[in-house]
């Protein structure tokens, strides 16, 4: 049977109403990324003999580091590695801990019990309303952003609360903003730097008012830091851990998915306050077995050698310089990030003697239909794209081919700013 005959049966009446109820699967509604892959697809079929330049890709474009696939390679091989891991090897958890003190100085961290592995980020972040909402409750979020904390909020029968994030405040939350009644109903803040998809980095004065403001009003910190140590040009490394008071009041996320190349290894960790690790660990207790230890092994070659993130930080940062040469010289305001592998750059309003766009999206499915360009379109506070610079290209020489070919494809058509 086709899933339109099985929508006449009685599994169509039981669905949960968080996934939509009885409407489940009837949406009409085509997502961002689903219209983004059939306009690719399109542009494919249209121009089969032209090269898509796929810079909306939102992982890295190469091989974890040899020595951590060798090391993955050798401690699969071990009949003691075979079981479950459950909530993780105190190994992982020990070199946690130095690696939070070896690249962003926060010392005093209990590997014990202020630090528990995760099989990436994303699981964490849709367990940890478990541990907080209840109905009624509310979560913070900033828009544009990563929307899964705010999706199990509302799971849970909580509310999703969003601060837009502006170029004019440099991409970071005006948290004097939040309405009074939003401040006292909230139990979790959620933050995200550097930032996806803004590239915009944190400052400790920053971080100090969000200890502040999270004290006033008995609020959960959630800092997810999947891109903390790609930082760029002198950009030290920051951690919200490394400012006082930040253990009282939340936790902050890592993952090696973006530093380490190992985006479908899925290993990362939650630090910080013990009790919120605490209760992590708990529901986590209830959703997995933890994940293998051999990738856990693994994964501490790699806290270990931070070195690798370091060379992955210099190659992006290399093309971040080439790509925003190339855009400010076709004639859009680019500017490099101080971390991550996004650029987010304002939309065009149209083309002259061409078409006119009302939104990042429009302007994101010219790029691809057009000049078979993927980017990703951001409407949620003014009108941007993101560009990625994990594009495929082997080297410098590969690297220049890409970005003077995204050029000389822009340079035919004049943009209105």
């Amino acid at each position: 049977m086709s899933v339109e005959q099985y929508q006449e049966t009685y599994i169509q009446q039981v669905f949960a109403d968080r996934i939509g109820g009885v409407n489940y699967g009837k949406d009409t509604n085509i997502y961002k990324f689903e219209k983004i892959k059939r306009a690719k697809a399109a542009a494919k079929q249209a121009f089969p003999n032209v090269e898509l330049i796929d810079m909306g890709v939102g992982e890295p474009d190469e091989m974890a580091d040899a020595g951590i696939v060798a090391k993955l390679a050798e401690e699969a091989a071990k009949p003691e590695n075979r079981g479950y891991a459950d909530n993780g090897i105190h190994e992982f958890k020990r070199a946690a801990a130095q690696y939070l003190a070896d690249v962003f100085q926060v010392g005093g961290i209990d590997p014990d019990i202020e630090i528990v592995h995760s099989i990436g980020s994303k699981p964490a972040l849709a367990m940890l309303p478990s541990c907080f909402i209840n109905p009624g409750d509310v979560t913070i979020m900033t828009v544009p952003g990563y929307p899964v904390l705010g999706t199990h909020t509302k799971y849970l029968g909580g509310e999703v609360y969003n601060i837009q994030l502006t170029k004019e405040n440099n991409f970071l939350p005006d948290l004097d903003s939040i309405p009074a009644e939003i401040c006292q109903r909230a139990k979790l803040l959620y933050l995200n730097y550097p930032n996806n998809p803004t590239g915009a980095a944190a400052t400790t004065a920053f971080f100090e008012k969000v200890v502040a403001w999270a004290k006033q009003h008995h609020v959960i910190v959630v800092h997810d830091a999947p891109y903390a140590a790609l930082t760029y040009d002198g950009e030290k490394p920051l951690s919200f851990l490394s400012v006082p008071g930040a253990k009282d009041v939340g936790v902050e996320l890592h993952s090696l998915s973006k530093s380490y190349n190992m985006t479908g290894w899925r290993i990362g960790f939650v630090a910080g306050n013990p009790l919120v690790v605490k209760a992590f660990s708990d529901v986590k207790d209830n959703n997995d077995s933890g994940q293998f230890i051999a990738i856990q092994k693994a994964a501490i070659y790699g806290l270990e050698n931070p070195t690798i993130t370091e060379a992955i930080a210099e190659k992006y940062s290399r093309r971040h310089n080439l790509l925003v040469s190339a855009l400010n010289e076709i004639g859009f305001h680019a500017e490099k990030p101080r971390g991550s592998f996004f650029l987010y750059v304002e939309a065009p309003k149209g083309v002259v003697n061409g078409p006119t766009f009302d939104s990042a999206e429009a302007f994101s499915q010219y790029l691809i239909r057009e000049k078979l360009i993927s980017t990703v379109p951001w409407d949620d506070a003014g009108h941007f794209i993101r560009f990625s610079v994990t594009f495929q290209a082997k080297g410098l020489e590969e690297e220049k081919r890409v970005i003077e070919e995204l050029k000389r494809r822009l340079t035919d058509v004049q943009f209105i700013f």
